[in-house]
């Protein structure tokens, strides 16, 4: 009889995957949100849905370094949080705060475009999250790899998205715009690991490192 393995990968994914509206809710009922609770749920929001994006993105980078293959399974449910975390985002800004007042959202975006950036990623996001599964995995075949790709372009448009909303200046690095564009490189080298030429560079020279260590444990002390 086959000893099924215990889930803790899956667990641990689901884990830190309600974490951050479990954080929200603790800090809304103990008073620690700012003087604008709202905007402070509507960012915690977006950030929680960038976490969620990098580590959906640096899932194959960390199977092509590290061989480690039992993360594949979990990267459709870090994207689905992605996407769940970004709705809300959306919908706290919208619904909560401004009752979808689309005359209103108008004038925000035409004042404050890294409004009309984040709603683009938004779009991006949404085909991906409802193709996600194995039955359009199935039907699409390769065009589901193709689409799926566009997960980059949502990443570089949620970094612009976020070091815009911050009003740093990209030239003096004022304001909070460093850790937006650390963000941003983090996204980039992620990317780059994706290119087949780098990715097969590494694979190569992870498997000549295996292949090393089991000569040196296959060898007998004298």
């Amino acid at each position: 009889m086959k000893i099924r393995k215990f889930p803790y990968l899956r667990i641990l994914v689901h884990v830190f995957g309600v974490l951050p509206l479990v954080l929200i809710l603790l800090a809304a009922l103990t008073g620690r949100l700012s003087f604008n609770p709202i905007q402070d749920i509507e960012q915690r929001l977006g950030r929680s849905a960038l976490y969620f994006l990098v580590a959906s993105l640096a899932v194959t980078p960390i199977i092509t370094l590290t061989g480690w293959r039992a993360l594949q399974p979990r990267r459709r449910a870090l994207g689905l949080y992605t996407f769940l975390y970004a709705s809300l985002h959306f919908f706290t800004f919208a619904v909560v705060d401004y009752g979808f007042d689309l005359r209103e959202i108008g004038r925000l975006i035409i004042e404050k475009p890294y409004i009309l950036l984040g709603f683009t990623a938004g779009l991006i996001l949404l085909p991906l999250a409802i193709t996600s599964f194995n039955f359009f995995m199935r039907k699409m075949g390769k065009r589901w790899k193709s689409l799926h790709r566009l997960v980059y372009a949502a990443g570089l448009v949620v970094i612009i998205h976020y070091a815009w909303a911050k009003k740093g200046n990209l030239f003096t690095l004022s304001g909070d715009i460093v850790k937006p564009l650390l963000w941003g490189l983090l996204v980039v080298f992620l990317l780059v690991l994706r290119l087949p030429a780098v990715r097969k560079w590494f694979s190569g020279l992870r498997q000549n490192l295996s292949g090393r260590v089991r000569s040196l444990r296959q060898v007998k002390p004298t």
